[in-house]
């Protein structure tokens, strides 16, 4: 069973499985060269059961350039000589992407399954740059202080940390979560940490007019357009955006997050928590100390 990053994805991958298997049962074989979609209406009476790219594209508001598809695509040999066309690779979580391709969004914003070491150093200032907060007898990562070593180490807000040094963090109190790394040495700390379980990413397409359908007040996504990608992908109400194309944008104006909005590029990743954790992760934390101390830098994949 095929995974895809978006419902677009998914649909665009139909078509071109249902054209790749009326070709092959009209042509002894497919000759090399780039795949071409068969177009609805052409051959056979029969081929009108298969819409094309561009009906598809219409159907979705979006602009489906059939170069761009053929990119994403690649002839791969059968066992029996023949070749059919099929989306390539893999890339994040083995998911087919006909339209997303190798967007590096998707990547910057992945929440990776399993647990990772990381080996953190303290500053000049003998600080690591991390606030944490104590929820449901966890330990989570309520702020990342840009250039800072945590920031460098690639720690973001909400990853849950289950391991200082050994220690298990599970029943520990936010002061006791600060002493620990207060008291650690300098020069080597071991955090063992899960990517933010909270938190979920969803892959959206902008339409012909540049948008994905949402509308946003404080950063939490109060609405949406129907028919719109936000809607046809699962996004969700009374949830905040946390990331943009795997950029945290935790305390950033609204015209500051409509400005990285506006410059993403067609296919965008949102990452979003509900409403009720947000605001308990940051809760007695200030909107100017998210705006000022808070890592917004774009992350390196």
């Amino acid at each position: 069973m095929s995974l895809y990053p978006s419902l677009e994805d998914l649909k665009v991958d139909k078509v071109i499985k249902a054209q790749s298997q009326f070709v092959q049962t009209t042509t002894p074989a497919l000759t090399q060269g780039p795949y071409q979609p068969v177009a609805a209406g052409l051959g056979t009476p029969g081929s009108s059961l298969y819409p094309n790219l561009q009906e598809l594209g219409e159907y979705m508001g979006l602009n489906l350039n059939s170069d761009e598809v053929q990119k994403n695509l690649a002839l791969v040999p059968m066992a029996d000589s023949q070749q059919v066309a099929v989306p390539v690779g893999a890339g994040v979580a083995g998911m087919v992407r006909p339209v997303t391709g190798t967007d590096i969004g998707i990547r910057r914003a992945e929440i990776r399954q399993g647990l990772r070491e990381i080996i953190l150093c303290k500053d000049q200032d003998g600080k690591v740059g991390l606030r944490l907060r104590e929820i449901d007898n966890g330990i989570f990562i309520q702020l990342v202080q840009a250039n800072s070593p945590a920031a460098l180490a690639g720690l973001r807000f909400g990853d849950q940390v289950l391991q200082i040094n050994g220690q298990n963090c599970a029943g520990w109190s936010t002061d006791k979560a600060h002493k620990a790394l207060k008291t650690a040495a300098e020069q080597r700390i071991e955090l063992i940490v899960r990517d933010r379980p909270f938190q979920r990413t969803i892959t959206m397409h902008k339409d012909s007019s540049g948008h994905v359908g949402f509308i946003y007040k404080s950063g939490r996504i109060t609405s949406l357009v129907k028919d719109g990608s936000a809607a046809r992908n699962g996004m969700l109400t009374d949830h905040y955006i946390c990331e943009i194309n795997g950029q945290n944008v935790i305390g950033l104006k609204d015209t500051q997050i409509k400005d990285i909005l506006t410059t993403s590029p067609t296919t965008m990743t949102i990452t979003i928590m509900p409403k009720f954790i947000y605001e308990h992760m940051l809760k007695k934390m200030s909107g100017g100390l998210l705006r000022s101390a808070m890592d917004h830098s774009v992350p390196e994949v």
